[in-house]
């Protein structure tokens, strides 16, 4: 595919990293001609200068015979008239766009075909926000991903010593549990992925992958890590959009504090929010953090803008108490070095925004693309269509299905039916099949599965 993309901060130059590693024809607009520099060194991709909401860059930069647009700078207002001025001058058929205000994304009936023509809209502030709620539901998850409607989960959790699963291969776990149906999909172990199989066993410290139906999940995870008591005490450091629109969703069923450095904003999520204390001070103070009894906190969130500060609230945080701590990481680099030690849960908001952006780049009928282990793997939600004729997929069992190296099918959901997959279950047409990817190289060969011959139509 042609695609363009403006903007080459964090998102856009991650986003092009992933596109041109799949031999897309990728093109990166921005006005910081060194970013460009160091992206065009790192990766083989055009790169122009200038202000990505001007017709004569976007001409510039191929949007006459483009396939796609993706606008990822940090201004809202430059990102919806790019993609206006694409759908006006030069006809571009996907405009994707990063919209962060609420003041748009409230507004009913701003962005359609006839007035603002942005296709999809990308809120990276309410994708961390759902990435975080859905760890704070599952206590002891590292990850947790939801598809068809969140009727199938699939969580990444670590093994821990005295797991009733550790030690035990994963044929074991059908025996045990003969009443909850699960797949693993995926093992990594000392960072190196193993694809499961009935004999395969699990250690300690292993960070498993397993699909289930979102009812089955808690009663799975018991079975690789001792359980963990819900949370209930929340502790949030910073008071953006995302700690705001967390301590929203959370309010009403958790006991939520947030700590706020700016008095002016302390002020206006005091008004906005009905049932959170706002504390005003520094999230690294010793002191502020003592006084409210963050040894009774049961997660610590620290959601600055600032990571510096996010890592060293966590890491006091944790020293004075707090039973767990998350911490949200815009430098991707920092996420492995400090995930697992003090801090417990580090997230990369690059990684939660790519995957849902990822959905729209993909051929054939994809419907959830969530980007996993820094981009490494990917699972996929893909609609099967066609007959035994015309589809790769349709009209086969699982086992007859030719699937590239380092995949595997997790689950099938047909209409409200969650189907874990085994061997003999047959895929019919409609059906929704997860898939997890260990090598992303094979991308494209699962979305060819996909991709209904000829003879369909």
């Amino acid at each position: 595919m042609k695609i363009i993309i403006l903007g080459a901060g964090q998102v856009g130059g991650t986003l092009a990293e992933h596109l041109a590693r799949e031999e897309n024809d990728i093109t990166v607009v921005d006005t910081d001609a060194k970013k460009l520099r160091e992206l065009h060194t790192k990766i083989d991709i055009r790169t122009v200068t200038g202000a990505g909401s001007y017709p004569i860059v976007l001409r510039q930069a191929g949007c006459e015979d483009a396939d796609m647009l993706i606008a990822v700078t940090n201004s809202d207002e430059i990102n919806m008239i790019a993609c206006q001025v694409a759908h006006t001058l030069f006809r571009t058929p996907t405009k994707i766009a990063r919209v962060r205000a609420t003041a748009y994304l409230t507004r009913k009936g701003l962005f359609a075909h006839e007035a603002i023509p942005i296709d999809v809209l990308i809120s990276p502030e309410q994708v961390v926000t759902d990435h975080v709620r859905r760890l704070i539901e599952h206590p002891g998850a590292l990850q947790v991903l939801e598809f068809a409607g969140g009727l199938v989960q699939l969580v990444a959790v670590k093994a821990f010593y005295g797991g009733p699963l550790v030690g035990q291969d994963l044929a074991f776990l059908r025996r045990h549990m003969p009443n909850v149906d699960t797949r693993v999909a995926a093992i990594y172990r000392r960072n190196r992925p193993i694809i499961p199989r009935g004999d395969t066993v699990i250690e300690a410290d292993d960070e498993v992958f397993f699909l289930a139906a979102r009812r089955d999940i808690r009663a799975v995870m018991s079975e690789l890590r001792r359980v963990e008591r819900d949370f209930r005490r929340v502790v949030i450091a910073g008071g953006g959009n995302i700690g705001e629109r967390l301590a929203e969703h959370l309010e009403h069923s958790h006991q939520v504090k947030i700590i706020e450095h700016s008095l002016e904003r302390c002020t206006t999520l005091s008004e906005r929010l009905d049932r959170t204390v706002v504390l005003h001070g520094s999230a690294t103070s010793k002191r502020l953090l003592e006084e409210e009894n963050i040894e009774e906190c049961d997660i610590f969130c620290a959601l600055t803008n600032d990571d510096e500060v996010n890592i060293m609230s966590s890491l006091l945080a944790k020293r004075l108490g707090a039973k767990k701590v998350l911490t949200l990481i815009n430098n991707a680099a920092y996420v492995d070095l400090v995930q697992g030690g003090e801090i417990d849960i580090a997230i990369s908001p690059q990684q939660a925004t790519i995957g849902s952006l990822l959905t729209h780049v993909r051929r054939g009928d994809i419907v959830n693309v969530h980007s996993l282990r820094r981009g490494a793997a990917e699972a996929i939600e893909a609609i099967a269509h066609g007959d035994k004729q015309s589809s790769k997929v349709v009209g086969r069992t699982i086992r007859e299905i030719d699937l590239p190296e380092g995949t595997t099918i997790g689950a099938i959901v047909r209409g409200k039916e969650v189907i874990i997959a085994h061997g003999d279950v047959m895929v019919e047409s409609g059906d929704h099949v997860i898939l997890f990817v260990i090598d992303k190289r094979r991308i494209r060969d699962v979305e060819r599965l996909f991709q209904v011959g000829l003879t369909f139509f």
